[in-house]
């Protein structure tokens, strides 16, 4: 009875994860990264060719990356090792890189050293890998989900080609399901899946370009959907939804994602794209983002281009700040959208942000100039150093204004549009600039 109780029982003859088990074989089989991998495109031809030198693969996770660093790890004629960043030290580095000298020395062959999260490695350990790349002891291909420009020292980066990946388009993720539900060897064709297609667009849509998410949830819906009379596996929209209910968001508060998003939400409230404006702002959210952070470029946007021409946008991107403050999240995304729809759909002028750009110039390179006496304190001065003496006080005279020196050898900086409510003020400063 003991014997039977924990006899072995019988395991799949691979067991590894379908995202594992569905790494491409062949160059065509990849979807996506058509910019990389297209014919006659440059790691296209290194790969064919079998030129491959030390590289850099960065770009969002479960867009190929690893899986391509393998496939051309397995077409190499190279000895092959893999460390990964997070969990490798100096004296794991060291080790590796005198083994693949040594193997060179006595072999003639290279290594090909595979690094995960390369972004990982501190100084220290970057430092440690440029003698043997130098000396060109191994091939090295470095996979990272960072911009290398922000992680990887300048001497190191400028040793590889850096090649970045972009997230899967639906259409990549939509063939990748049907051969996964198709291919009987190493997906899921032997479960007779049947997948409807609102089903099937949930997973694609849910996965946000990610491939290995995708699989993961896929895999998971198939395993645990009962056998039906038939035979067939019947993935409802239900079960994708139970199976993936959250969509990968792409946004790293500290890496690129956080000033690409920040900037295309800025560009979109410049732009008057109201609509677009909240989506970046939403993602932004959505992904974790600072409130605080998004209101004060609000607060900036308000000032530098709408200005005058509309100085409620001011008025309001500063309430917005301040309701921030005071509410946090979830409710502050409500005054930031107010904020951000107000300044997007508000007339635009940046002369006012061109004024005070050009008097610094003025100010820093310019002729210099010092203050008029007239225009001076004249609290304590005025009687032995002549300050205030001449000064005409503007409301004593009709209309609120009179002629006077403000600045020696005046120089314009401020050059109003007719653009909403600036327009008003153009027309008066035209006015008051011919008397």
């Amino acid at each position: 009875m003991a014997e039977e109780l924990f006899a072995p029982h019988a395991v799949p003859e691979d067991h590894r994860p379908l995202a594992a088990r569905m790494a491409p074989q062949r160059l065509e089989d990849f979807s996506g990264q058509e910019h990389l991998l297209g014919p006659g495109k440059l790691l296209h031809r290194q790969i064919s060719s079998e030129t491959f030198t030390s590289a850099l693969f960065f770009g969002p996770p479960g867009c190929g990356k690893t899986a391509l660093a393998r496939f051309i790890a397995a077409k190499s004629r190279a000895r092959v090792e893999e460390l990964n960043a997070v969990a490798a030290g100096v004296a794991d580095l060291k080790k590796a890189l005198e083994g693949a000298k040594y193997y060179l020395e006595q072999t003639g062959r290279r290594t090909l050293l595979l690094v995960d999260e390369i972004h990982h490695f501190n100084r220290n350990q970057q430092d440690v890998l440029l003698p043997s790349i130098e000396r060109g002891d191994v091939l090295l291909i470095g996979m990272t989900t960072e911009n290398p420009s922000f992680y990887v020292n300048a001497a190191l980066l400028s040793r590889f080609t850096s090649f970045e990946f972009q997230p899967l388009e639906e259409t990549h993720l939509r063939r990748i399901v049907e051969k996964t539900i198709a291919d009987k060897e190493r997906g899921l064709g032997n479960l007779q899946l049947q997948i409807d297609e609102d089903a099937r667009g949930h997973f694609v849509r849910m996965a946000g370009g990610d491939a290995r998410k995708l699989l993961n949830a896929l895999e998971l819906a198939a395993l645990t959907t009962p056998i039906e009379m038939d035979g067939k596996r019947h993935v409802t929209l239900k079960v994708a939804e139970e199976s993936i209910q959250k969509r990968s968001i792409r946004y790293d508060r500290k890496a690129d994602d956080h000033y690409d998003h920040i900037s295309a939400f800025i560009k979109s409230m410049r732009g008057s794209d109201p609509d677009a404006a909240v989506y970046w702002m939403a993602k932004m959210l959505a992904a974790g983002e600072d409130p605080r952070f998004i209101a004060r470029r609000i607060l900036i946007c308000a000032s530098e281009d709408v200005g005058n021409a509309d100085f409620r946008a001011l008025v309001i991107a500063n309430a917005a700040f301040q309701a921030v403050e005071v509410l946090g999240m979830p409710e502050a995304r409500i005054p930031l959208s107010q904020a951000a729809v107000y300044v997007a759909c508000a007339p635009k002028s940046n002369a006012a942000y061109l004024a005070v750009d050009a008097a610094l110039q003025e100010a820093t390179q310019g002729k210099a100039r010092e203050v008029p006496l007239h225009l001076r304190d004249a609290s304590g001065d005025r009687k032995t150093r002549g300050h205030g003496e001449g000064y005409k006080y503007p409301h004593d005279f009709p209309g609120h204004w009179v002629a006077q020196e403000y600045m020696p050898d005046p120089k314009r900086f401020y050059e109003p549009t007719n653009e909403g409510d600036e327009k008003r003020l153009a027309e008066r400063l035209k006015e008051l600039r011919k008397k």
